[in-house]
């Protein structure tokens, strides 16, 4: 039986639903065969959250629905509609 590593796929999408478009991404491969870094691509690799589903890959954590603090409904910050994604190699 070959080792398996684990891939993980991080979309920002642009609101809670996993239907809605990709406006941040992240990727990591934990068998060491690509890497990447922020800014290396300008295309995300799944237009939709449901993409990357129906690809195989497997939601693994979608972030909470925190509503915003009164007054504070329009302030930039972080993206706060993150779900990571894994997918399981052999190696």
């Amino acid at each position: 039986m070959s080792p398996v590593r684990q891939k993980v796929l991080v979309l920002y999408l642009a609101d809670s639903a996993l239907d809605s478009t990709v406006i941040g991404w992240a990727r990591y491969d934990g068998t060491g065969r690509t890497t990447s870094a922020t800014g290396d691509s300008v295309t995300p690799p799944y237009e939709r959250g449901l993409d990357a589903l129906l690809d195989g890959w497997r939601l693994i954590q979608a972030s909470q629905l925190i509503p915003p603090y009164p007054g504070y409904e329009y302030d930039t910050s972080f993206l706060k509609h993150e779900f990571f994604f894994e997918r399981l190699v052999d190696v």
